[in-house]
């Protein structure tokens, strides 16, 4: 932003210390002057007679006047240097603060201010700059990171289109059904992939409009609608879903409890596995969606990972339904834009809990109770 030159805020508070000073050195003599006219007894001001009416006010005027003056420019030269001395002190965390804002306007997010002393208004800033430069820097290696794994993801289909043609090309006996087909499978997967990356890009602006939300019926639906993997899978799902009514929106809810579900029958026991869906309401302004399933022990460190996008678990993926890598980095993301929680923690029996913590609206009817619990085998 172009700017007009002005006064630098060093010389603008040296003018001003000086100022205030000359102010107060101006009082103070009115106030003396004042003082000898009136208390001073006039033969002790009268040492030659002088002409006119008020004689003694006039000598004393005479002696004064030029004593008065040489205090005031004294005054004026300690204010101007003082004040220039002490605007300097003063302003020197600003300084650092400002040189710490130029060196992160050119990239580097590493730098800190590291200011030290006693606490006043410019450590205050100057501990804000830096836990925001902290983020920032975190942000910036989350998204260097992101965009590194989501350029390989879209890199493996791409390349596996272009295996798959070359192969075809150089033999003229293929099947051409069969490279459709293959062909059509990297392609649904590639457009999962993508439409995975846009649904976190929107639920990480944020950019959705709040309504209230019923978790038990975002609930029944997402389960619904997976009952047949979770058929084929010979997965039974079990739903508890009380009355529990979020704010936010209800197609990223939605999107969240298909998300949880459909993660819990794909990574669980093959042929016999359980899949737990509750939805309750804590107090009147919390809810939670938890999802629970069977399967392996899985460690803590190993739990906390998932969150990352990307992060499959390849050890306990079915291939035949595997994801993007997307799945529970879009659930803490938009977890994280309606203001909530995302807890993950392994089950005592193996299998996953994970359990979304959302903020609700004050609620103007009680309680509805459950409203059907569901299961299928």
């Amino acid at each position: 932003m172009d700017r007009a030159p002005g006064l630098s805020v060093r010389l603008k508070l040296t003018l001003s210390y000086a100022g205030f000073l000359m102010l107060a050195g101006g009082l103070l003599l009115a106030a003396v002057w004042l003082f000898l006219l009136r208390y001073v007894p006039q033969r002790a001001l009268i040492v030659t007679p002088v002409p006119g009416p008020f004689p003694v006010r006039s000598n004393l005027l005479r002696v004064f006047a030029p004593r008065a003056a040489v205090v005031v420019a004294l005054l004026l030269v300690f204010g101007l240097l003082g004040g220039w001395l002490l605007a300097g002190r003063i302003l020197a965390p600003l300084g650092r603060i400002t040189a710490a804002t130029r060196t992160a306007a050119t990239g580097s997010l590493s730098h800190r201010i590291g200011l030290t002393g006693r606490g006043d208004e410019f450590a205050e800033l100057a501990d804000a700059f830096d836990t925001m430069l902290a983020r920032l820097e975190a942000h910036d290696a989350e998204q260097r990171r992101f965009a590194a794994n989501a350029s390989h993801e879209l890199r493996t289909p791409l390349a596996t289109t272009q295996a798959l043609l070359e192969v075809a090309g150089h033999d003229p006996g293929h099947n051409p059904a069969e490279l459709v087909h293959r062909l059509q499978v990297v392609n649904t997967r590639a457009i999962a992939l993508t439409e995975a990356l846009l649904l976190l890009s929107r639920a990480g602006q944020r950019s959705f409009a709040s309504e209230p939300v019923d978790l038990s019926l975002i609930a029944e639906e997402a389960t619904e609608t997976l009952l047949p993997l979770a058929e084929k899978q010979g997965v039974s799902i079990e739903v508890s879903a009380t009355h529990a009514v979020a704010t936010g929106s209800e197609a990223l809810l939605l999107q969240l409890a298909t998300n949880l579900v459909h993660n819990a029958i794909i990574h669980n026991q093959p042929g016999g596995g359980t899949v737990w869906v509750t939805t309750r309401a804590v107090g009147a302004d919390t809810v939670f969606l938890v999802v629970e399933n069977t399967g392996e022990h899985l460690a803590p460190q190993t739990v906390s990972s998932f969150v990352e996008p990307f992060q499959r678990g390849s050890e306990r993926l079915h291939r035949d339904h595997a994801g993007v890598g997307l799945g529970l980095a879009i659930v803490n993301s938009i977890t994280g834009a309606h203001g909530g929680i995302l807890t993950l923690t392994p089950r005592a029996g193996g299998g996953l809990r994970v359990s979304v913590q959302l903020p609700s609206p004050d609620r103007s009817s009680p309680d509805h109770g459950l409203r059907r619990g569901m299961s299928v085998s």
